[in-house]
């Protein structure tokens, strides 16, 4: 039979659905990251009975897949001394004349738009290790690390 006259499913025009990509690397969180990981799983566990239409709950189950391989994986860290620039901490830092602040926190809690950035991001990984007082090259410039927290 000619390919012309087979009947194609709907299902054959529909976006494929993946899975939500887990980051590369190790799964490291703060107390606050952790939290997070539970109230969203706690969420979704609580909303998936009441969802009865079978795309919303493939959605819901897909979600719930991500946060709970999350939770499963999460390494909850130490709140660090202060002394150096570690995961979890509250970094100072000038750059260019401007003074920024910003949290260094898990994946999943990362928001920079309310300062909290990953520990994967190039500024997170440029300030690692560093003191108080030590300059550190980043995007082909200085920043000076100027208070840890």
């Amino acid at each position: 039979m000619s390919v012309a006259f087979r009947r194609e499913s709907d299902e054959e025009h529909l976006e494929p659905r993946f899975e939500i990509p887990v980051p590369p690397g190790p799964n490291l969180v703060t107390q606050r990251g952790l939290n997070l990981i539970t109230a969203r799983v706690a969420e979704l566990e609580a909303v998936l009975p009441t969802v009865s239409e079978l795309e919303p709950r493939k959605k819901v189950l897909r979600d719930l897949r991500y946060w709970r391989l999350r939770l499963a994986t999460a390494d909850l860290r130490p709140v660090p001394s202060g002394e150096k620039v570690a995961f979890g901490s509250r970094v100072t830092y000038r750059r260019g004349g401007k003074t920024n602040t910003v949290d260094i926190v898990g994946h999943d809690e990362a928001d920079p738009a309310q300062q909290l950035v990953s520990f994967l991001a190039p500024l997170c990984r440029a300030m690692l290790g560093a003191e108080p007082g030590d300059e550190v090259e980043f995007g082909g410039g200085l920043l000076e690390i100027t208070a840890i927290g």
